[in-house]
């Protein structure tokens, strides 16, 4: 915020995604920043010249490919930032648009994610310097061990081990986590799977780390592009454009002592970073998590999702069994959760997964969900995690 101004409301003028695709299937970088971006400003019904300030979101490329994706649309002169921030990339970028807009530095801020991605886990690709997840791989060394597990599908799976461990969680309840995903994706165009798997098929998958996780419980690897435009109150008057949509509140969060001193999995894996940004959000909002409609959080592993549930409040701590038991993530319960498919159906594009949540969202509260829409949707919850590390929740609000 800049001093002697206050805070501004800032509407979701635009939203743009294309479908998700596995690597090698996609489009190269550029032309799915590009496209994003320009659904987006056709969305909002603005041109690229309209745009102050962008913020573009990657992970795997080199610098300025936000730059390279953008001057497809015209070469305006404008500050155009490149954000990375692992798995949260795209709600960072986010993040920051909001941020330019309420605090005027600016009218209208875009905020895109892209990702080209390569089959298989996800790695360290820097191996001539200190890894960013030394003290993360240190402290699953000595909780989990099986170094041998690629280490997202350890970290994660570690998490789910703890849960299990302290509540008595079993496996089957990751597995129907996962259906439930793949029940929802059924019904999104955008999404990469949508074939409807049951959890008897979830638990006969591969195992991919003993005891803890097959394979389906696993996002995959995907490329895409997801964008979103935000605006003041002033802009949308003076150009006609939407405000059925905004972002009420909105928190970043990053590691504190608890992550590594707490001894726990579900703490390295960012349980208290998401708690701490819910609570944030909650307050500033003046809502509790029982005002809320629907909620797209991030799923990348079932056994997040899981955890997510009780970081976020959506149910108390150790109740993500019951939740899911009773089906009160999904249509007809308490809360609908992630009715795009989430990460593990729709597919995670890392830089592009926060932007992506945004544009399910908004559409969410603009009624214009289709076969996935929840009734009534007035409130709506974003939660995008990042290992390293940082997490963003926001709440959108729809009139």
């Amino acid at each position: 915020m800049l001093s002697g101004k206050a805070a501004r409301k800032v509407f979701v003028a635009g939203v743009g995604m294309i479908p998700f695709s596995k690597p090698g299937a996609s489009e190269p970088y550029d032309v799915m920043g590009a496209n994003a971006a320009r659904a987006a400003l056709a969305d909002a019904k603005i041109d690229y010249a309209d745009v102050q300030q962008a913020y573009v979101g990657y992970v795997y490329g080199d610098s300025t490919s936000g730059q390279r994706a953008l001057y497809e649309l015209g070469m305006t002169g404008i500050p155009i930032v490149n954000v990375n921030n692992n798995c949260s990339t795209g709600s960072t970028a986010l993040y920051l648009a909001r941020q330019a807009v309420e605090s005027g530095a600016v009218d209208c801020a875009l905020a895109v994610g892209f990702e080209q991605m390569a089959p298989g886990a996800v790695g360290v690709h820097f191996t001539d310097r200190p890894s960013p997840f030394d003290h993360f791989d240190r402290e699953t060394d000595a909780l989990v061990g099986q170094p041998d597990v690629p280490l997202a599908i350890r970290y994660f799976g570690g998490a789910g081990l703890a849960h299990m461990e302290k509540y008595g969680t079993g496996l089957d309840t990751f597995a129907k986590v996962r259906a439930k995903a793949s029940r929802h994706a059924v019904n999104n165009p955008l999404a990469l799977f949508r074939r409807e798997v049951t959890a008897e098929e979830v638990l006969a998958a591969p195992v991919i780390m003993p005891g803890a996780m097959t394979r389906l419980m696993a996002c995959p690897p995907t490329c895409g592009g997801a964008a979103a435009i935000l605006v003041s109150g002033d802009f949308a008057k003076r150009h006609g454009l939407s405000t059925r949509v905004w972002i009420d509140a909105q928190a970043m969060t990053t590691d504190g002592a608890s992550t590594f001193a707490s001894h726990d999995m579900m703490r390295v894996v960012g349980y208290d970073m998401a708690k701490a940004a819910a609570r944030q959000v909650y307050e500033a909002a003046g809502i509790g998590p029982e005002d809320v409609d629907v909620v797209e959080l991030h799923d990348c592993f079932a056994q997040n999702e899981l955890i997510s549930y009780e970081a976020l409040g959506l149910c108390p701590e150790g109740g993500g069994a019951k939740f899911v038991a009773d089906a009160d993530n999904t249509y007809g319960g308490k809360f609908v959760t992630n009715p795009s498919g989430g990460l593990l159906s729709k597919g995670h594009p890392l830089g592009a997964t926060g932007l992506a949540q945004c544009y399910e969202l908004v559409n969410q509260l603009r009624g214009s969900a289709d076969k996935r829409q929840v009734e009534g949707a007035r409130v709506a919850l974003q939660h995008n995690l990042g290992l390293g590390g940082a997490a963003v929740v926001t709440l959108y609000r729809g009139a």
